[in-house]
């Protein structure tokens, strides 16, 4: 085998590989020998068969297998004699082959940048403890005792109102003519809660108990019902029955009709629920400090094609967004050119990070257990009440998927890692004081993006100009904290 490098530059390197054709035939003729073992041809013992016989028949087949062989052990030779470790997928062309002539073939690949470790323990970060007020978990006790509330039938006479639950009779047609799903008996609705399509429930307002009317609405052009979307109908109603809320006692008694043995136990329970929430929240926090951290600490090229994959990725989400009316707030009035650069930044970042994280990672002997896998994949199952078992099953007969599971695992562990080795300043916060920290860093990179987005405007482009990778939007969850809409763009999904 011959290897000439044609291209050193960067993270790229090319190269042009020779496969002498006295190799090849030697491939051929130890192939079909292996084949003639396994064959019965007419005229010749089993076995027997000439290897000239042989290549008459099974010579083309053979020959396409050997070639493939051939090419993928040779570059995986080059790769291994150079100790490059190919970033994505080499890509090869073949140039030139013909029978009994030398196999020729240019093979270009992205290598993994090298990467050195820095001090871990030198990183500080900052992680907050949230404790749930009493506030808080009378709040939520009141939202359990409205989800739970009986009620009963008005005895005074008088119109329904908007706030008022009534109970319903109706059946909807269009066109004069029923459809399938419009007809509803003793059904309960509270007036002004938007469960029925819009303009429904406000023509139940002021009207009696026992007198029909119609109700002349339009199903929305986005009704989830194809043979209904859009069109308009007209509902036969009656009220049978005003409802008013029954109080409830919050008390024991009301704390063991929810199976837990007293008030006592309930407040505990809500302000540990409350309490696990925060702390998802804060770490997701303590999680993007510690990105940004790595992301300063760590600056070396990605390889052009990883970063192009995670671009096109982002780049159909945001073109979704678009189409569906749903893009950031920030992004909104930005030209293409400008969205582009923006999410081309973004994907380099999360390159360079999900790099970092799995170098980090393999450094330190980090891996995903089977087991850990399993654990995902009850937990995908637990969400879909009902579907638990087709969602194991999906897993099962699908190795890619069960594969795409070990990615967020791998990245914690590594997150969680990190964390250990690094110096952590704990504080405690009130949620509101959360909120206000959540307010004021919002602001702050709304107010950044706004400049930088200014300043491209005013200058001019200048290639290569060093970029400051944006950050990626934040979800982080409320009833804990509020979620605030802008928050910064962040790398919660380094690409490990």
């Amino acid at each position: 085998m011959e290897v000439v490098e044609t291209k050193n530059e960067g993270l790229q390197r090319d190269f042009k590989i020779t496969v002498v054709a006295d190799d090849i035939q030697q491939r051929v003729d130890a192939r079909l020998t292996e084949v003639g073992r396994d064959i019965n041809l007419p005229g010749f013992r089993p076995g027997k068969a000439p290897l000239k016989i042989l290549k008459q028949r099974y010579g083309s087949a053979v020959m396409g297998e050997v070639l493939e062989a051939a090419v993928q052990e040779s570059s995986q030779e080059v790769l291994s004699d150079r100790g490059l470790r190919p970033a994505v997928q080499p890509k090869i062309e073949v140039v030139s082959f013909d029978e009994g002539k030398d196999l020729e073939y240019d093979m270009s690949v992205e290598i993994l940048p090298e990467i050195e470790m820095i001090d871990l323990a030198s990183l500080e970060l900052d992680r907050v403890k949230v404790t749930p007020t009493d506030e808080e978990i009378t709040d939520a006790i009141d939202r359990i005792v409205d989800q739970n509330r009986e009620t009963r039938a008005i005895e005074a006479a008088r119109k329904t109102a908007d706030g008022d639950i009534v109970v319903i009779d109706f059946e909807g047609k269009i066109d004069d003519i029923p459809f399938e799903g419009g007809k509803g008996t003793g059904v309960r609705l509270a007036l002004g809660s938007s469960q029925f399509i819009p303009g429904f429930e406000e023509q139940l307002v002021g009207v009696e108990v026992g007198a029909p009317l119609k109700v002349q609405v339009a199903f929305p052009d986005d009704y989830n019902v194809e043979d209904l979307a859009g069109k308009k109908a007209v509902f036969d109603c009656t009220v049978q029955e005003i409802h008013e809320g029954v109080d409830v006692s919050v008390d024991d008694a009301f704390a063991q009709s929810l199976g837990l043995e007293d008030l006592a136990a309930l407040r505990t329970a809500i302000s540990e629920q409350l309490g696990q929430e925060y702390g998802r929240m804060t770490r997701e926090r303590t999680k993007r400090e510690l990105l940004d951290k790595l992301s300063d600490a760590y600056d070396f090229a990605v390889p052009p094609r990883m970063a192009e994959d995670e671009f096109n990725q982002i780049w159909s989400q945001v073109e979704q967004a678009k189409e569906e009316d749903k893009l950031d707030e920030e992004d909104k009035g930005k030209s293409d050119e400008e969205l582009r650069d923006q999410y081309q930044e973004i994907a380099s970042r999360r390159v360079r990070l999900g790099l970092v994280l799995s170098h980090i990672g393999e450094e330190n002997g980090l891996t995903v257990s089977q087991e850990e896998v399993n654990r995902a994949i009850m937990e995908q199952a637990r969400q879909l009440p009902g579907q638990e078992q087709q969602i194991i099953d999906f897993y099962r007969d699908n190795p890619q998927a069960s594969a795409s599971l070990q990615a967020p695992i791998f990245e914690d562990k590594v997150v969680d890692f990190v964390m250990e080795m690094a110096k952590v300043n704990e504080r405690e916060l009130t949620p509101e004081e959360l909120n206000a920290e959540a307010e004021a860093e919002v602001e702050e990179k709304n107010s950044a993006s706004t400049k930088k987005t200014a300043s491209k405007k005013k200058a001019p482009k200048t290639k290569g100009a060093g970029k400051k990778p944006a950050a990626k939007k934040s979800g982080a969850k409320r009833k804990p904290a509020a979620k605030k809409k802008g928050a910064e763009k962040s790398d919660e999904k380094a690409a490990t």
